[in-house]
């Protein structure tokens, strides 16, 4: 087995498959085994109850997008591939699961390695959307400005992209079983992959339990107006594709709105809580804060970077407001912890928080959805103008909601989905 989410995957087959050893290929050659697994056990709760092999990797490199300047998708696959090998010649499994969304792996295993395969998709390498992008000519984050704006250039990305989706889809098709962490990703993943009767929906575990016990404030009711402090929160990695300067944008306009009542305007104040993962998201978060600068609100600004999970909680414990602004986020594991936590969530009008997460629940809503800089800071002041009995009730319905999100019946799902495959072991 190999994948991101590999503990979980293990601790579900693990208890149910006595029999069977587990082994999970990891390009963490800076990590030992026992700190994957701490890692796993201090941010998700998860212990295994026997032990697992882990199999180290020498050439992740191959699959770093750094690699690979232009034409990267098919960089990154092809460098997968590669990689693929590497595991195989490792250590040769009877079944392989992959869950990091390599897709070209699995021709690999299941041709060369003579292995049962399967897969859980969390994105898809390329997307309908990602076409429509092209063909329209819209700037995106991944449809620089340069290509956009030509119209030679947009041709020929597009034809790249159409045969790229086409490759994909056949490795894709090698799965003997797909699984798919949202109803976004399963459409794309259908019209690529064209598995239908393979394919099925498992929620990923979000660690919903950890923040059941962040109270919701109960003493909000017998506030007024600009009597709190109010703190809008995001939750999201310093990536160009969570559109931070979106929600700082937004945030700005909030601020503008004459509207609003003036006590409320001043005792507000934006959050941007992330992971930098390597030099050139620190770079981006220089970038933003010079952006709070620009806009005259540094001090309404606060930047916090790769906290412990303690203080993410009491962070969104205090706040009143989750924010998201990820367009087609695949699923949105941060948009659930924030309604778990009890903040009222304002995510982008797309993807998984459209379809799967901020959906009405009993009769009445969980959130607010958007999409631009206007739609966020109407939301905001909506959110804010509310009454605070309205508030917590729609913050109780939400965390409610989350709970078909659990580790548990993210268990049981996948077992189920993947029962066809183990059995082939036991046999």
């Amino acid at each position: 087995m190999t994948g991101h989410n590999h503990s979980f995957f293990c601790l579900c087959d693990l208890i149910r498959y006595q029999d069977v050893d587990f082994v999970v290929y990891t390009g963490d050659q800076d990590a030992t085994a026992e700190q994957i697994l701490d890692g796993a056990r201090l941010r998700f709760g998860v212990r295994l109850p026997r032990p697992v092999h882990f199999v180290f990797l020498k050439r992740r490199l191959l699959v770093e997008a750094s690699l690979y300047p232009y034409f990267t998708l098919l960089g990154q696959s092809v460098g997968s591939m590669f990689l693929a090998w590497e595991a195989l010649s490792a250590f040769p499994p009877e079944l392989c699961v992959d869950s990091m969304g390599y897709a070209f792996t699995l021709p690999v295993f299941r041709y060369l390695g003579g292995c049962r395969v399967g897969s859980y998709v969390h994105y898809p390498t390329i997307s309908t959307d990602m076409l429509s992008v092209v063909r329209e000519r819209s700037p995106r984050f991944n449809n620089a400005d340069y290509v956009s704006r030509n119209p030679v250039l947009s041709a020929v990305k597009v034809v790249y992209y159409c045969a790229f989706a086409l490759l994909y889809g056949l490795a894709g098709s090698c799965s003997d079983v797909v699984m798919v962490n949202s109803t976004w990703t399963l459409g794309h993943v259908l019209a690529l992959w064209r598995a239908p009767n393979r394919t099925s929906v498992v929620y990923p575990p979000c660690h919903v339990q950890a923040f059941l016990d962040v109270p919701l404030d109960e003493e909000e009711e017998g506030e007024e107006g600009g009597g709190r402090c109010h703190s809008v929160v995001s939750v999201a990695q310093f990536r160009p594709e969570k559109d931070h300067r979106l929600q700082i944008r937004a945030f700005r306009k909030l601020l503008d709105r004459k509207g609003a009542e003036p006590g409320s305007r001043e005792s507000v104040k934006l959050v941007l809580i992330g992971g930098c993962r390597n030099q050139e998201d620190e770079d981006r978060v220089l970038m933003l804060r010079g952006l709070c600068q620009e806009l005259g609100m540094a001090d309404r600004v606060e930047f916090k970077l790769n906290i412990p999970f303690e203080e993410l909680k009491k962070e969104l414990a205090e706040a009143t407001i989750g924010l998201h602004t990820m367009w087609n986020e695949h699923f949105g594991i941060g948009v659930v912890e924030c309604m778990a936590a009890g903040t009222v969530i304002l995510a982008h009008k797309s993807g998984g928080p459209k379809m799967d997460i901020v959906v009405p629940f009993e009769g009445g809503p969980t959130g607010f959805l958007a999409y631009d800089e206007d739609g966020y800071a109407d939301a905001m002041e909506r959110i804010l103008a509310m009454p605070p009995a309205s508030r917590l009730e729609m913050r109780r319905r939400a965390r409610q909601s989350v709970a078909r999100f659990s580790d548990s019946e993210f268990e049981a799902s996948f077992l189920a989905a993947t029962e066809p495959l183990m059995g082939t072991l036991e046999s």
